[in-house]
């Protein structure tokens, strides 16, 4: 049991997030902080008969810091989504900010809380958030985590539908690297397990739908948002991993973490020439206890392995630079 402190609860992944976090029976207390809505969102979700007391805060008198307060677990959606024609690098331009200052916060209000950063892009915003806590002298890379389960989850979904009949997405258990948008998202579909039966040229799609399928759903919606139901479901998922390990239990999950700073992590950013990277975590009751070797691949995915490298270390250094311009 704790306090999760969702910040960006009235966005589109923020309220259904906090419906699973509320339903779930896993918290203690639920604080909510928007620029907008949320205390009308927390009054909702108290007629839910669960035990969980829910809090809502707005900017007025402090609301962001009476949110993080005695929060153990951070998750972060605040920001705008992508809209039809906008680059990541157009969405960093206004999400870098709104990371920069909810991170300055939370270095001040609730420093040991496991962190994790939903607010894309993902490959840019952990760096701004990891540079922040630095300037307030408490980064512990083992509690900051930026969430990439979407992926996870897109990558055994879709194998599913490319193999048809009735072939269970859950079946297949698919480990997803790199980063969080495009190219830098590679699904390991050699390491897939079971063993997903179809041949390169039938793979290559599927790969194409995984590293895209934001894109997928930004033009399907025609301009009203972006990933949203299936992030907070990816998102609940990787919450619920964390109190699983808060519990005790051995869990592991795919993430975006800053590698130097979490064991065994160094020795695959020096192998890869990147510090920020997603790999399968152990996760342990204080955050990421062990980065889990990369392991063998095909010579297909060691090429979109170097395409993901090259791609990630430009988001990475758009990230750090904003912080030290």
């Amino acid at each position: 049991m704790g306090k999760i402190a969702l910040i960006g609860a009235a966005g589109q992944i923020g309220t259904p997030l906090s419906l699973l976090c509320k339903s779930s029976d896993l918290f203690d207390e639920i604080s909510l902080y928007d620029i907008v809505h949320v205390p009308g969102i927390a009054t909702d979700l108290m007629h839910i008969d669960t035990k969980a007391k829910v809090s809502g805060y707005l900017p007025e008198d402090g609301g962001l810091k009476k949110a993080l307060t005695g929060a153990d677990i951070v998750v972060v959606t605040a920001g705008i989504a992508r809209k039809p024609g906008m680059t990541r690098d157009d969405l960093f331009k206004t999400n870098a900010g709104i990371i920069r200052d909810i991170f300055f916060e939370i270095a001040e209000t609730c420093p040991n809380a496991i962190s994790c950063i939903v607010t894309n892009p993902v490959n840019s915003t952990v760096p701004v958030a990891a540079e922040a806590l630095k300037k307030a002298g408490v980064f512990e890379p083992t509690r900051l985590f930026g969430v990439t389960t979407l992926d996870v989850v897109r990558a055994s979904t879709f194998a599913a539908h490319a193999l048809g009949g009735s072939a269970e997405p859950k079946h297949f258990k698919v480990p997803v690297i790199g980063g969080h948008s495009g190219a830098t998202i590679l699904p390991l579909y050699s390491q897939a397990k079971p063993t997903v039966n179809l041949s390169d040229e039938e793979l290559a799609p599927v790969i194409n739908r995984v590293q895209f399928g934001g894109d997928e759903i930004v033009k399907s919606k025609q301009g009203a948002g972006s990933a949203t139901t299936c992030m907070a479901y990816a998102g609940f998922r990787f919450v619920k991993a964390i109190m699983s390990a808060r519990d005790g239990q051995t869990v592991s999950e795919e993430a975006y973490v800053y590698l130097p700073g979490v064991p065994g992590g160094k020795e695959i950013a020096a192998q890869l020439g990147v510090d920020y990277f997603a790999v399968k975590i152990e996760i342990g009751k204080n955050g990421a206890s062990q980065a889990l070797p990369i392991g063998q691949i095909s010579a297909n995915e060691e090429k979109l392995l170097e395409v993901a490298v090259s791609d990630l270390k430009a988001n990475i250094a758009t990230g750090v630079s904003f912080m030290r311009s």
